[in-house]
């Protein structure tokens, strides 16, 4: 079960004076639920207890009775969606009897979570907080928790008697990021549509969009040479992409990016203009890697599956180096509504050009016949997810990411593992 945050530890809060009416709760809850939103808009460090306070008609002082501080009231947040997907989680693995110890557990999951987003569609059910940037709080309960999460969804997958530790901990990283970034591609979806989404999903997580009998395609080796990464501009674009990817749009700010160059502010603004002008060159930097990678492997030919398992295994070797990682597309959650659409628009249109490499597969019959656009999505979240593997597969070696992380994207998650 999620845990909860435990309000009666300091003195002469309400509930340690008494027991919580239910007044006391419904409002409380209702203040989770107007965080919920504010960090969904503006990430953790973004939201303000006044901004949450504002949505109900409340002074801050009101939500303060209820929550010491931010930090106390996102952590609650977390914990909330936590506990919501134990229980999605729950559906899905508390019928064993019924289940099998692949497919039927991951296509259970994947129709609970959209059936859930149905719900809240509908208003029947609160929505789900953004994990993106749930290490920028820095919460103890809410790591455990997390990590409670994490082995739970490891166990939606073959159990270790099939997978070894390192695979199963790459595919559950892999899934669990899949599941986070449906939020940005769903609204492509109708709601009436959702089981049909959820059913041509869990296919082709379980099961792969490799063609049957198709042979599994060595990587091609693709030069991903940019700038001089010593280079000043280089070296500031390098800094705050992997601060935005740790902390988010708002943990990165022009004193923590100055300070892990060593560099003072007046530095950095002989460099930069402002700090959402460095942002929108991290995002264009990582933009124009992805398309010189796309552009290398349709230029070296092959099959659809050859030319995408190019692409993917190159920016992911690219994201597991650490040496210019891309920008975390999840990133878009915290950043500024203003250059949030445009920036999203142009994520889409590399999931259009996979979708388009895919299609390539179907017809020369290296890929199954899969939903183009829902793989599509799937290959885009998992070159982002690759940017934190390393936190879930310590020790990895770099040459075995393709084996552990790449090839469960093409063969499945309930794939064999590769050798």
């Amino acid at each position: 079960m999620g845990m909860t945050v435990d309000q009666g530890d300091a003195p002469g809060h309400p509930k340690s004076r008494r027991q919580p009416t239910r007044r006391f709760e419904a409002r409380r809850n209702a203040i989770v639920r107007s965080a919920i939103e504010e960090i969904n808009r503006k990430g953790v460090r973004g939201m303000t207890l006044g901004d949450v306070a504002a949505r109900l008609d409340l002074v801050p002082t009101g939500v303060i009775y209820y929550f010491r501080n931010k930090e106390e009231l996102a952590a609650a947040v977390f914990l909330s969606g936590l506990e919501t997907y134990e229980q999605l989680i729950g559906r899905a693995t508390g019928q064993e009897g019924a289940q099998d110890a692949g497919e039927a557990r991951l296509s259970a999951f994947i129709g609970a979570w959209f059936e859930y987003a149905r719900a809240v569609q509908e208003g029947q059910a609160d929505p789900l907080p953004v994990f993106n940037d749930v290490r920028a709080l820095k919460s103890d309960p809410v790591n455990d928790a997390y990590i409670g999460m994490f082995r739970r969804f490891r166990d939606l997958l073959p159990g270790t008697g099939v997978l070894p530790r390192h695979h199963r901990n790459a595919r559950a990283h892999l899934l669990l990021s899949q599941v986070f970034w449906i939020i940005a591609w769903q609204g492509q979806t109708a709601p009436s549509d959702y089981p049909r989404t959820a059913a041509r999903m869990s296919a082709i997580l379980a099961r792969g969009v490799i063609a049957p009998g198709a042979a599994w395609p060595a990587p091609r080796a693709l030069d991903l040479a940019g700038p001089d990464p010593n280079a000043p501009a280089e070296m500031f674009l390098r800094a705050a992409t992997g601060l935005i990817n740790d902390e988010g749009y708002h943990g990165a700010s022009v004193e923590r990016i100055s300070a892990r160059l060593n560099v003072s502010k007046g530095a950095f603004y002989h460099h930069n203009e402002t700090k959402d002008d460095l942002v929108l060159a991290c995002f264009e930097r990582t933009f124009e890697t992805m398309w010189r990678t796309i552009r290398a492997a349709e230029q070296a030919g092959g099959s659809g599956l050859e030319v995408l398992v190019s692409i993917v295994a190159a920016l992911v070797r690219h994201q597991m180096s650490g040496e210019a990682p891309l920008l975390r597309t999840s990133a878009l959650t915290a950043a500024p509504e203003g250059m949030r659409a445009g920036l999203m628009q142009k994520f889409h249109q590399l999931s259009y050009r996979f979708a388009s490499i895919l299609c390539d597969g179907v017809a020369d019959g290296s890929i199954a016949p899969v939903d183009v656009n829902v793989a599509a999505q799937i290959v885009s979240s998992a070159v982002n997810a690759a940017a934190d593997l390393h936190f879930w597969t310590p020790g990895l070696a770099p040459d075995d990411v393709i084996a552990h992380y790449v090839r469960p994207i093409f063969e499945g998650l309930t794939s064999p593992p590769a050798p």
